[in-house]
């Protein structure tokens, strides 16, 4: 079993980043600068936008963070999307889910400008993403895609199940393992909660991604020797035998899976990392897009 460290290679790609922030800027060009809105005051939101700022620091963007307390109005947030859409300065901003029940999350989406949507989140992005054009992918497909490149993983001819048809991961990896690329021509599955006898389509699988949101969903019995699997997966399980009371737990019973898998990732420390580390990649994809139309 060769595990999948996330970590490090979204490491690598934050030095290759920031390198490439020091060329541009020794060159004249401004900073890349990233933004986030928050609102709300979800823990797990919470930790995840203030790794995207420490991210920030470390390759060299500069980067905001508007909070906004959890009563809100949508029109709000929507006069504040607006106000970023407009602003010259700001390269790529996310509104950071899952939003308050009493927000209408599509309508958000729709009113980012596509060409900061960072996120890949937007149907434009999403639409150029399924015709093969250059857009930008969503964080963690991304992310994944990125895993399978460093790895040297085959996917040519490979049978792919997908478990999880959200249009943030399952949907979007899907499309991306199906496309005539080097990281790609996979027969993929698309499965999903009401997926009939699940574990007949997982144990065929040459590669296993599980983006469901159920702890631990995917057992042992439910993978052949040698699959490859992704846990996109993150979920807090009560602990207390932890100091903060809880433990992180993936949509993969690992103890189990890991030894008969041939590549897995692990929770946290997989998947996680490459997420952010491709959104730092979609902001600075935004920003060279810009110089481009400067020059025309």
């Amino acid at each position: 079993m060769n595990l999948i460290e996330g970590k490090k290679v979204s490491d690598q790609i934050k030095e290759e980043i920031a390198l490439e922030v020091t060329r541009i800027t020794s060159n004249g060009g401004k900073k890349p600068h990233l933004a986030a809105i928050l609102v709300g005051n979800d823990g797990a939101s919470k930790t995840y936008v203030s790794s995207k700022v420490k991210s920030c620091e470390r390759v060299g963007f500069d980067s905001s963070l508007f909070e906004m307390p959890e009563d809100t109005s949508e029109e709000e947030l929507l006069n504040k999307v607006k106000e970023l859409n407009q602003d010259n300065d700001i390269d790529g901003f996310i509104v950071q889910l899952p939003l308050p029940k009493h927000i209408d999350e599509q309508k958000v989406v729709l009113a980012v400008d596509p060409d900061k949507d960072v996120d890949g989140f937007h149907p434009q992005s999403l639409g150029k993403m399924m015709l093969n054009l250059p857009t930008f992918i969503s964080a963690t497909p991304l992310g994944i895609m990125k895993l399978l490149e460093y790895y040297n993983i085959e996917t040519s001819g490979k049978h792919c199940v997908v478990i999880g048809r959200s249009h943030i991961v399952g949907m979007p990896i899907s499309v991306l393992l199906a496309r005539k690329e080097k990281i790609g021509d996979c027969t993929v599955t698309l499965t999903h909660s009401r997926t009939k006898n699940i574990e007949d389509h997982t144990r065929r699988a040459d590669i296993v991604i599980v983006a469901l949101g159920v702890p631990e969903f995917l057992k042992g019995n439910m993978v052949k020797k040698g699959a490859i699997v992704f846990d996109v997966g993150i979920t807090r399980v009560e602990d207390e035998s932890k100091k903060s009371g809880y433990r992180l737990v993936g949509d993969v019973k690992f103890d189990e899976v890991a030894p008969i898998c041939s590549y897995i990732t692990p929770v946290p420390g997989g998947v996680g990392p490459m997420t952010i580390a491709s959104l730092l990649l979609n902001t600075l994809d935004a920003v060279k897009r810009k110089q481009v139309e400067l020059i025309i």
